[in-house]
């Protein structure tokens, strides 16, 4: 397979200590986890996005076609932007397909969003804000709310 990134240049990985910091001095974070990962919770910045590097599909993940022009239309290639996702490897990946294009200032958060939590780092979690989100109704099973039916019959 090689090594990731074409064009040489070496992806650059800090751990979630150093990215912590670098967020607070005004670094914007990608976090390019699905939105549904995204959605349970996130790093806790000022300049957040969330581009999915890839979707997950009935037949497991495949990478999002648009991911570099959803990046472009949101970031600037002279940003200074860390890049996490769940455990550190999509971001791994979306950086190195980034630096390909030319952005310049990017940082791949090792370990990414579990390391983060791990370190009991400030998260947002829209889900625990709001409950009443139709959506989040919308995604349970139709056998949980037969279940929670049949548990109320008790």
């Amino acid at each position: 397979m090689g090594s990731i990134g074409s064009s040489g240049a070496e992806v650059v990985t800090i751990d979630v200590q150093e990215a912590k910091d670098l967020i607070k001095s005004g670094y914007g974070y990608m976090d390019v986890r699905t939105v549904e990962e995204f959605k349970r919770g996130y790093v806790d910045a000022e300049k957040i996005y969330n581009i999915p590097y890839m979707f997950n599909i009935p037949e497991g993940r495949v990478k999002n076609p648009d991911f570099l022009k959803e990046v472009e239309s949101t970031c600037n290639k002279e940003d200074h932007i860390i890049v996490g996702c769940q455990s550190g490897v999509r971001s791994l990946y979306a950086v190195a397909d980034l630096q390909n294009v030319g952005y310049k200032h990017l940082s791949n958060m090792g370990g990414g969003y579990l390391a983060w939590t791990e370190k009991h780092f400030p998260v947002v979690k829209p889900e625990d804000a709001d409950q009443k989100k139709p959506e989040v109704v919308e995604q349970k099973k139709p056998e949980d709310v037969e279940q929670k039916k049949s548990q109320a019959e008790l």
